[in-house]
């Protein structure tokens, strides 16, 4: 299929490594934006929400060296000798993967600060998160034209994307609580404007990338950017019928309730891993119809 590279056992670890990368950057992210948006929510939901995105920090900079190891042997063709070549890790640091680290790593390591209470800690948080955001535009497809406004795009897709991700386990966590319903009747509104936002952001983003609906039907690219619509698709029902249905009858008090939602936000986070793998693959295997 046009636009499709080679598919060797380096590039399904690249595509393992990055899926695992973009989860964690998102978690990482997404805890302080919890945090910042549900100030009144439960001290164990919001900590929670703290130490997930630690957690997630910590492994985003471990798959942070292993991509620098992975691209090495990728581009070296030596396998896994290249993956600890001096000279080709330096071609790596001294590519737009390199400043990307720069900036990732550095995010990454202001979200640890989370770890400290109060006000310090979250903010060092939010700059970390935003750090990590802007790393994603030094690589990948937001390198074409027109700059400005695809790094503008993407920094505000991921943002969106991980003030949700980053919800799913402590939004799951509150649901037996007290004020469960309340925290996510909530979020359910903050997320009403939110979730358009990183769809329509999504969309003209995409639009760059194919140009035209016959280059999106007729390249790998383009396939698998569909793959991955279909799923966010079915995330966004799974969404609407949490906030219409399931969130209003747990605050009515019917005792399901209850379990169906903890059993729609696990079908959530799965379906989130489906949309990284689609999204890892659409970096590491295919190449824009307008690069083509």
């Amino acid at each position: 299929m046009e636009g499709l590279a080679p598919i060797d056992g380096w590039a399904i670890a690249a595509i393992f490594a990055k899926a695992t990368g973009y989860g964690a950057a998102l978690l990482a992210m997404g805890g302080p934006l919890f945090v910042l948006a549900f100030p009144s929510s439960s001290a164990d939901v919001r900590q929670l929400a703290r130490k997930i995105a630690v957690i997630a920090a910590f492994v985003g900079l471990v798959v942070l060296a292993l991509r620098f190891g992975i691209r090495a042997a990728r581009i070296s063709g030596m396998g896994l000798p290249g993956a600890f070549d001096p000279m080709m890790l330096g071609f790596v640091w001294d590519s737009p993967l390199g400043a990307a680290a720069i900036w990732r790593g550095a995010g990454e390591l202001l979200v640890l600060a989370l770890l400290m209470r109060g006000g310090v800690g979250l903010w060092a948080g939010l700059i970390g998160a935003l750090m990590i955001a802007v790393s994603y535009t030094f690589i990948g497809h937001s390198l074409g034209d027109p700059r400005w406004l695809l790094a503008s795009l993407l920094t505000l897709h991921l943002l969106a994307a991980a003030f949700w991700v980053g919800a799913l386990a402590p939004l799951r966590h509150a649901v037996g609580k007290p004020d469960g319903a309340v925290l996510l009747h909530h979020f359910g509104n903050v997320a009403s404007v939110t979730v358009p936002l990183l769809i329509v952001f999504g969309v003209i983003f995409a639009w760059f990338m194919t140009g035209s609906l016959s280059a999106l039907l007729s390249t790998a690219y383009g396939w698998t950017l569909l793959a991955k619509l279909g799923v966010v698709t079915g995330l966004m029902a799974l969404a609407a019928l949490n906030k219409w249905r399931l969130v209003p009858a747990l605050a009515s008090g019917v005792r399901a309730a209850e379990t169906h939602l903890r059993r729609s936000i696990q079908i959530e986070a799965m379906a989130v891993v489906l949309i990284l793998l689609a999204t890892a693959t659409l970096t590491s295997i295919t190449t824009p119809p307008v690069n083509l």
